[in-house]
């Protein structure tokens, strides 16, 4: 089982990563798309992401606008496995 994050050490991941905020046990982010197909692609690419990781988001589309929710479930709340995948979540968007 992955080991949680301190709330300090959640507080500067948010900190320095401003689409990110604690919600209860994990990491709520959202970023809207210039249009339906690239938020669609960005969810494409996320996936593959994901599947590296053997990490997957909860993600919910709601046309252009993308919101994720980062948790490690067998953990009950945030761990490594959740900045990294919010990291590289963030990535996607800067391509």
């Amino acid at each position: 089982m992955a080991t949680l994050q301190s709330d300090q050490a959640i507080t500067e991941f948010c900190a320095a990563r401003p689409r990110w905020t604690r919600e209860g046990n994990g990491l709520v982010g959202s970023v809207r798309a210039p249009t339906f197909l690239k938020a669609i692609s960005w969810v494409d690419q996320i996936a593959v992401i994901a599947e590296e990781l053997d990490h997957h988001p909860d993600i919910d589309i709601r046309w252009r606008t993308l919101n994720f929710r980062l948790s490690t479930h067998e953990s009950e709340g945030i761990t490594e496995l959740d900045f990294t995948l919010g990291q590289q979540i963030d990535q996607v968007f800067s391509k």
